[in-house]
């Protein structure tokens, strides 16, 4: 199944219009390249309704805000769903402040999302509007594990019913929903987590998915998901003595960039629930 998921991604080429935060703004544009994507990054309100227009995918990350790139997301989300584009939201730090969780659930409420993809605390933050968020870390309170998996499996499937999208919470388990089925994912490295940004390269690899899948938009996150986690432990066998997380983050870039179909569905591990 993931097989041509893949392909479809290289074969189309999507360009991705991303409103991304700019600690992480290089990588995010890498790891489209390195998928077959196209991306682009504009995030000025008097440039991003015209750069929308011409892609095919919206990627929004509220990771850097300020009272300038604000008003650019609402402006390129209510474009692209005029527009039918997919559109994704990483609700970075939801939670870990009030203007961050005031503008995402605003994001929610006034743009229509394909994909919400973040950790457990961001995705409760949403859920509840209200949240326990580590700086843009999940709280290990609410880490999803093996012994609370059918509760988080639960709240997924409920979670995507509510927002009306398909949710990716990712972790050290990662869970993709949508209101009938969940994909319990179990490819990655924790080693992943000493690197800043591997989960703004997942919404954008994400959103470079379901624009290439358009009509498989719960399938497509979960190829996405797995192809991350994926690329993580190739990059971490390929890791020499001497070499840290910046080596690790290019042998992530570079997994991705030579992971073809057959390798990710020989690679891809996951359930569905």
């Amino acid at each position: 199944m993931f097989k041509e998921l893949n392909e479809n991604v290289r074969k189309n080429t999507p360009l991705v219009h991303n409103i991304t935060n700019y600690v992480t703004v290089n990588d995010v544009a890498n790891v489209l390249l390195a998928c077959g994507g196209s991306p682009i990054m504009s995030d000025e309100i008097d440039d991003v309704v015209d750069i929308t227009s011409i892609c095919g995918g919206l990627n929004i990350n509220i990771g850097t805000l300020n009272k300038n790139t604000i008003p650019a997301m609402f402006a390129a989300g209510k474009r692209a769903n005029e527009l039918k584009h997919k559109v994704l939201l990483d609700p970075v730090g939801a939670g870990a402040s009030a203007l961050r969780t005031k503008t995402a659930v605003d994001l929610m409420e006034q743009v229509k999302f394909d994909v919400i993809r973040g950790n457990i605390s961001e995705i409760k933050t949403l859920a509840t509007g209200a949240g326990t968020t580590k700086g843009v870390d999940a709280d290990v309170a609410d880490a999803v594990t093996e012994e609370n998996l059918d509760r988080s499996v639960a709240f997924a499937k409920s979670f995507a019913k509510a927002s009306g999208c398909v949710v990716a919470i990712t972790g050290a388990i990662d869970l993709v929903a949508d209101a009938e089925r969940c994909f319990v994912i179990r490819n990655g490295r924790p080693e992943m987590g000493r690197i800043t940004g591997t989960g703004c390269q997942l919404s954008g690899l994400t959103t470079a998915f379901i624009v290439a899948n358009p009509d498989r938009v719960l399938e497509a996150t979960a190829a996405a998901v797995c192809t991350m986690g994926l690329a993580g432990e190739i990059g971490y066998a390929n890791l020499q003595p001497g070499e840290g997380n910046s080596t690790y983050r290019n042998r992530i870039i570079d997994a991705i960039y030579n992971m073809d179909g057959n390798t990710l569905e020989r690679g891809a591990k996951y359930e569905i629930r």
